[in-house]
């Protein structure tokens, strides 16, 4: 080879080494631009994410548990405790609902929301996919059968019956565990189908059987009375909020918060927004309630709402008061000598203007206007507080609430909380107590039971409400779940898997 022929074969050689390293080069920018991308990838957002975006996005489910909207409102236990977190770190609250259960778990591991707050029970199967946070209410799961069903009790009794529940959900996991265990019986799932929905099905004989989270059943009963809370069919478990395994430091200022809310207060405020009373049952009641929604109530409910909405309350409180005095009964006299649907006393009735006692539109209106008055009298209280001692003072009087009030201050009680008055109303029927002060004896248990009773009748009437707007939640583009940025409060107007 001659001297030209060895210099162009070595430039030649050179040009492919370079081209090589060029090619090279390009290669690991690309790399390390999909290196770039996959850290960039919204499957998992950090805490420090969180706070500089100034935002949280919470998944959840449109139901009475979780979130709605009641009257404009956002709603729902899971919304308010979810409230309650994002102002905890100083950050907007963002809702995602996900349109199917099984969505939830998948959209929290791409990246679409932070948290999955949705009443999830805390499982060994679910934890290999999500990280969870210290459980935060206790339940056991329940069967529940219709009030004509006298054989089923136990989980022993359900061998050979047919089960209804939804597919993927834990009362599924127990299920299956029980035919492990010999017991046989037969698993029928459904997509997505609300267990809400399932109890109503059973309440109305259409499915025989199926189970709930014993706060899911306890609550559903009042709506559905033609249903029974049998046993249970597991041990205690936990409801608790999912985050993605990687997000460590989330989950930790998740447990600091849940810890925090239970030792201030906050967290039994939330539950009893919700969850008041819920061992409270009775069903001839009840039964008799659902029964003159239907037959009674309507032939009152433009006055109630025209009234209500002139003194700025619910018209659905108006008309759980109304009945809790009268059973919608515009005939109503009480031992106490009060008359008509809100049993106004004569006297009181003049001082109102009434001319017909027994006139249905005048004793509403009448009633409606006394109950602002005595809410007037209460200006230090707020919200939900405010509200139920007015409905205490309308059934036992002013002059006793002033009393309760200050034996609630000599006991280092909050004059102004409810709570504190259902405490010292029931001491003054004991001598110790009502001796010093200015009104005497009172018989403090009833206007305790009064107000427990309209917050039962108050839930039930709110539930139709949510129970359609549950059915009707809005839709984004190409069907998908709306987000909404909320703002949980109560009001006078506020309601309470």
């Amino acid at each position: 080879m001659n001297r030209f022929g060895a210099t162009m074969d070595m430039s030649r050689k050179h040009l492919i080494r370079c081209m090589l390293v060029v090619m090279l080069m390009i290669a690991a920018g690309g790399l390390a631009k999909g290196c770039r991308h996959t850290e960039r990838t919204p499957d998992f957002v950090s805490l420090d994410d969180i706070l500089q975006s100034g935002e949280i996005t919470f998944i959840t489910r449109n139901n009475a548990h979780c979130y709605y909207l009641y009257r404009g409102q956002a709603m729902g236990f899971e919304n308010d405790l979810a409230k309650a977190f994002a102002d905890f770190l100083g950050v907007r609250l963002k809702i995602k609902v996900a349109e199917r259960w099984d969505d939830m778990i998948p959209s929290l591991l791409r990246g679409d929301g932070s948290v999955i707050a949705a009443s999830l029970t805390i499982t060994e199967n679910r934890r290999r996919r999500v990280a969870f946070s210290d459980g935060y209410m206790p339940i056991q799961q329940h069967i529940i059968v219709n009030r004509g069903n006298l054989d089923i009790h136990r989980a022993e009794d359900l061998a050979g019956k047919t089960i209804n529940v939804r597919r993927g959900t834990s009362y599924h996991d127990r299920l299956l565990a029980l035919q492990e265990q010999g017991i046989d019986v037969t698993i029928r799932l459904h997509d997505d189908l609300p267990t809400e929905e399932m109890i109503r099905q059973v309440a109305e004989k259409q499915i025989d059987i199926t189970i709930a989270d014993s706060n899911i059943a306890l609550l559903n009963r009042r709506y559905y009375p033609q249903t029974i809370v049998a046993g249970p069919i597991s041990d205690k478990e936990y409801l608790g909020w999912a985050v993605n395994p990687r997000a460590t430091q989330l989950l930790d200022r998740i447990n600091t918060f849940l810890r925090s809310v239970k030792a201030n207060g906050n967290f039994s405020r939330i539950y009893n927004r919700y969850y008041r009373n819920v061992d409270i049952f009775d069903f001839v009641d009840l039964r008799a309630y659902h029964r003159r929604l239907q037959s009674r109530l309507p032939q009152y409910t433009r006055i109630i709402k025209e009234a209500a909405e002139k003194h700025g309350f619910d018209w659905r409180l108006i008309a759980a008061q109304i009945y809790q005095e009268s059973h919608f009964d515009p005939a109503a006299r009480s031992w106490a000598d009060a008359y008509g649907l809100m049993q106004l006393s004569p006297k009181t009735a003049e001082s109102l203007g009434v001319t017909r006692l027994l006139d249905p539109a005048q004793n509403i209106r009448a009633g409606v206007r006394h109950l602002k008055e005595l809410y007037d009298h209460f200006d230090r209280a707020y919200g939900l507080d405010r509200l139920l001692i007015s409905l205490a003072a309308y059934n036992i009087g002013l002059g006793h609430i002033w009393d309760a009030r200050n034996l609630a201050r000599r006991l280092n009680l909050d004059p102004n909380r409810w709570h504190s008055l259902t405490e010292t109303l029931p001491m003054l029927r004991y001598h110790k107590y009502y001796k010093n002060s200015k009104y005497g004896y009172c018989r403090g248990t009833e206007p305790v039971a009064y107000v427990k009773k309209i917050l039962i009748y108050y839930d039930i009437l709110k539930h139709k409400g949510i129970e359609y707007a549950a059915r009707t939640v809005p839709q984004g583009p190409g069907g998908r779940s709306k987000t909404w940025n909320t703002a949980a409060k109560w009001s006078l107007s506020a309601g309470t898997d």
